[in-house]
Formats: structure tokens, sequence, C-alpha cells
């Protein structure tokens, strides 16, 4: 009980002080928020961290994988879809959510904290490389 006191006025003291940095400030509050609302109940929100075709073909964005299409939806697409969100840098609480070919997608060997991390940052900090080789790659690079 003392443990979970004294942690929660270490937690609000530093909070403070983050407050007071502008910069600092947004981002801050910006991930906290994100992480709160992923890793809140099950923190199964994003499963995967792909890479898709956004805004035109010839371009990559870092997307998460939030699950595959409702069935009402999933009986209208053709193809293997995925549901993915793209978030927008610096505030990743901001973003698109579309419908994907599971096909066109590139699976990344990252973990969600560390391309929120990549995001938040404008691609300054990048993900550590763990694997040489990605998991997936897309058919029509």
């Amino acid at each position: 009980m003392t443990a979970n006191i004294v942690g929660q006025k270490l937690v609000r003291y530093w909070e403070g002080i983050l407050a007071r940095i502008p910069i600092v400030k947004s981002i801050y509050y910006s991930v906290k928020q994100v992480s709160d609302t992923l890793f809140s109940s099950s923190g199964q929100a994003f499963r995967k961290v792909l890479l898709v075709r956004y805004p035109h073909p010839q371009a990559w964005s870092v997307a998460f994988m939030t699950g595959t299409p409702a069935a009402q939806i999933d009986e209208l697409l053709a193809d293997e879809h995925v549901s993915v969100f793209i978030p927008t840098a610096p505030s990743p609480v901001n973003g698109f959510f579309f419908f994907v070919k599971k096909s066109e997608t590139i699976e990344l060997d990252i973990s969600v904290d560390e391309a929120l991390k990549y995001i938040v940052s404008m691609g300054v900090v990048p993900p550590v490389r763990r694997h040489p080789n990605l998991v997936g790659r897309a058919q029509n690079e």
C-alpha cells in the first residue's frame, strides 16, 4: 500500500514537471493517451505493425493491424482484407482507419510500442532491428 501511495505521488510529480515543458508535454500526453487506450484491458487493440501503401501507391506508411473486417463487410470484399489504423505524427491519437488487402501489406518485426515511438518522433527514433529479414513481403512491391 505504501509503495502504491509513494508511486502515485512520484508519477504525479513527474507529470507535473513534464506539463511545464511545451513540446515534451504534447508528445508525452499523446503517447500516454494512446498507451492508456491500447494497453488498458486486453492489450490486444493493435495486434501487429504493418507497412501499407498510403497516401499513394508509391508511398509506405506504418500502420497497426486492428483485426479483420466485420462479417458484413468481409462478405462484400473479394480478397482477404485486414483492418488497419494509420496514425498521424506527432499525435498518434488521430489517424485513418482502412481495410487493406492482406497480400498488399508487409508485416514488421517490431513492437507496437517501438512503432509508436517511431511515429511520435516523426522517424527520428527508429525501432531496434531484431531480425535481419522482414516477416512478410507485399506481393506487388
